[in-house]
């Protein structure tokens, strides 16, 4: 039985998140159940457990993950097979599944905003787990070699240092950015050198 932690919304749908444990579960670096979890902690944080749409969008978001670099949109596509016919916004949550792509929600766009803070919260973890998920993210990318690995994953956190906020919901900038800034500063300056992150 599922950790109470995970939330799940749709009680006579355990099917459903039967089927997602599995797909988190299958020796996933980062994007894994864990980091189901944690994103549904950050949603909790941000005032969000109770809105239905918001956690099956956390539920989905990575539940195709792959490098065939279309996961968010394949994921949606799921949500939308998965969930039709139950009482869920639907459209709802494909659409916040596909903002994961780019973590760049239109202003105001309030269940967008907060589920983008709560997939990029990692960002200002604590020291130790940071290290964890940059090791996650490269055990996933290990096909890659370290110089391409590198290249790459230096472009995703420049890109992201670059923003003016890296969160939009108020809490997350004053609870989240100062710790996620240092830990972007720190991974990219790793990578640079060439150590391992």
């Amino acid at each position: 039985m599922p950790e109470p932690s995970l939330n799940w919304p749709l009680p006579d749908r355990r099917d459903i998140e039967e089927e997602l444990i599995a797909a988190y579960s299958t020796g996933r670096g980062y994007h894994d159940l864990r980091h189901v979890t944690e994103v549904l902690a950050r949603l909790a944080e941000l005032g969000e457990a109770g809105n239905a749409e918001l956690v099956l969008a956390a539920w989905f978001h990575d539940a195709v993950y792959d490098d065939a670099g279309d996961n968010e949109k394949r994921s949606a596509r799921l949500a939308e097979t998965q969930l039709h016919g139950t009482d869920a916004d639907v459209a709802e949550v494909a659409r916040l599944v596909r903002l994961t792509a780019h973590h760049d929600p239109a202003p105001g766009d309030r269940n967008g905003e907060a589920l983008c803070d709560a997939d990029l919260a990692i960002l200002a973890a604590p020291p130790e787990r940071y290290r964890e998920y940059a090791e996650g993210v490269r055990r996933e990318y290990a096909a890659f070699a370290d110089a391409d690995f590198r290249k790459g994953r230096l472009a995703v956190l420049e890109d992201l240092a670059a923003r003016d906020a890296l969160f939009r919901t108020a809490h997350a900038r004053e609870h989240w950015e100062p710790r996620a800034r240092e830990n972007l500063a720190r991974e990219i300056e790793e990578l640079r050198r060439g150590a391992p992150s």
